[in-house]
């Protein structure tokens, strides 16, 4: 996948100049702006780089559409290409700013392994020695934090597509933006409402309501929208859109029940993320839907007890993580993984779109769905 590493080279090199700038605006202001520009500098020098990559290669399934099997699909610097840069960094910073976000609601401590944005600020007024409560300074300056970034990332999106020819792809490409963010903002308020709502609804309800969340939370936004804001920019029909619709959709919820197990049981060494956050956070996943339809009544009132205590040891993590095991809860998302992706790969072998194109998005539904991290 030698163009995705190329792409993902200018993405960091597109991010890092656009931080500069900024940066430089920000100290303009006041020197105590400073951590505000090295936090977001620090949180976007890496991570997986996902949406990008579904970005670029929903433009270039559409670009390469007409090509034939075994065409080149390298692309040169320049012209549509600095457009695409520019949109997919954009949706890099809005993702980094959901996490910052979500780990701020989540009370998380750590991400991709460092201590989270509104901990480190915590910690810089531990050190400096400031008046007040370092955990409230914490929180009010991760905030803003994640306001910036989605600040940066509206005018990064603009940046892009003002370097696009086409005003029905600058309209549409807009379009899928503007859902996708309220989608995951959406998706975001269903989650922490089950953490607390689910009690006053039939169980027979919490599978699909666990379902729900994972649509609008994670699929539409990590996968479907970023292809289908890729394709926009290079035209995309209503066809291609579709077709790219079908694929992106089922490879998204695959993608999040793939990262609800690993927030059960993923290696904190490799997830960056302590082993059974997700239990710790209470999240209402359909790892735990399954769960409470499998196990008897006391094991399922254990599991509603436990689930969402923050202090939880790591005893009771492994009592937690044997019975999802013995519920045969785990077997069941490994099938809906599969079977999602399936329908995934159907729809992506029947897309009008470019064969080279076609065949790195199956490299990269087998990658986001077997991850260990």
């Amino acid at each position: 996948m030698s163009e995705s590493i190329r792409f993902v080279d200018l993405i960091q090199s597109r991010i890092d100049g656009f931080f500069d700038a900024r940066a430089s605006i920000l100290v303009s202001i006041a020197d105590e702006l400073a951590p505000i520009a090295a936090f977001s500098r620090d949180f976007l020098s890496g991570g997986k780089r996902f949406r990008a990559l579904f970005c670029f290669w929903g433009w270039q399934a559409v670009r390469t559409a007409g090509d034939e099997p075994g065409a080149d699909a390298a692309v040169t610097a320049g012209g549509p290409l600095d457009a695409v840069v520019s949109v997919a960094s954009a949706l890099e910073l809005f993702h980094a700013a959901a996490l910052v976000h979500d780990d701020l609601i989540d009370n998380s401590d750590t991400r991709r392994g460092a201590p989270s944005a509104h901990r480190r600020f915590e910690r810089l007024h531990d050190q400096e020695g400031w008046q007040g409560s370092g955990a409230t300074f914490g929180t009010g300056a991760a905030t803003l934090l994640g306001d910036y970034l989605l600040i940066l990332s509206d005018e990064l999106f603009d940046e892009g597509l003002t370097q696009t020819v086409s005003a029905s792809a600058r309209r549409s490409a807009r379009a899928e933006f503007n859902r996708m963010r309220l989608d995951v903002t959406a998706g975001q308020y269903l989650d922490i409402f089950e953490e607390i709502g689910w009690a006053g609804r039939p169980d027979a309800d919490q599978l699909a309501r666990a379902e729900r969340v994972i649509v609008y939370k994670s699929a539409k936004y990590s996968i479907e929208s970023p292809l289908l804001i890729g394709a926009s920019l290079a035209g995309a029909t209503v066809g291609q859109l579709d077709a790219l619709r079908r694929f992106g959709l089922p490879l998204g919820i695959a993608y999040q029940l793939r990262d609800d197990l690993l927030g059960v049981f993923g290696d904190a060494e490799v997830t960056g993320k302590p082993s059974g956050d997700d239990l710790r956070e209470g999240k209402r996943t359909v790892l735990i839907a399954l769960t409470r339809q499998a196990v008897p009544a006391g094991a399922r009132a254990t599991l509603d007890e436990l689930l969402g205590d923050p202090d939880l040891t790591p005893q009771q993590i492994q009592t937690l993580q044997m019975t999802i095991r013995d519920s045969g809860a785990v077997e069941k998302v490994e099938r809906m993984i599969a079977d999602n992706v399936a329908i995934a790969i159907e729809a992506l072998d029947e897309a009008p779109i470019g064969p080279a194109a076609r065949a790195q998005l199956r490299e990269l539904a087998v990658t986001v769905t077997r991850r260990a991290s």
